[in-house]
């Protein structure tokens, strides 16, 4: 499926869906996550329904616990990179039925290695919430959301974009980007 099919029906199926709708955004690093993200809360919106942004990003752990294992550990940066409990208590279970519907939209920032706290946002009952960020289909999300889309892009088109994004190495098989891979 192209990106265009993708958008287009998942927001038919979104459209046909009464209450709030949680949309999981998910590839590897580099797959155009937050791009399609944004993009598909501007489609929501401009359908005439309410959408918010969230990214897993805004979750981090601090960089003492992300690199525990060390930078470069695959086993590290799977396991350790984000605060699936925070992301939890502060996003997801505020949503559930019978919960407030207010969420605080971000815990951490991974830039600084700081808390962040930022004010509660009121979710309404017929909103979309859009979530974008690697590892979202992990046993610790199990259930979370009402739709999961996976990107699915190339390694050579990823880590060209991480290169330029990032200053990563642009070959996905040089030593520094094992962590991606595995």
């Amino acid at each position: 499926m192209t990106l265009a099919e993708v958008d287009g029906a998942l927001l038919a199926r979104i459209q046909a869906t009464a209450g709030r709708v949680l949309v999981a955004i998910t590839g590897v690093d580099g797959s155009g996550k937050t791009r399609f993200a944004d993009r598909f809360a501007d489609r929501v919106r401009e359908a005439a329904r309410p959408a918010l942004r969230v990214s897993i990003d805004d979750f981090h752990n601090p960089r003492a616990v992300r690199y525990e294992k060390g930078r470069r550990s695959p086993e590290g940066f799977f396991a350790d990179s984000f605060d699936y409990r925070a992301f939890r208590d502060l996003v997801l279970d505020p949503l559930a039925p019978g919960a407030s519907g207010w969420i605080v939209p971000a815990a951490f920032d991974h830039r600084r290695d700081a808390r962040r706290a930022p004010a509660p946002v009121q979710v309404p009952e017929d909103a979309v919430l859009v979530i974008d960020g690697i590892f979202l289909i992990r046993p610790e999300l199990a259930g979370a959301f009402d739709v999961t889309v996976m990107l699915d892009v190339p390694f050579h088109e990823t880590f060209a974009r991480m290169a330029q994004r990032d200053g990563c190495a642009p070959d996905p098989d040089a030593a520094d980007n094992r962590r991606y891979k595995e």
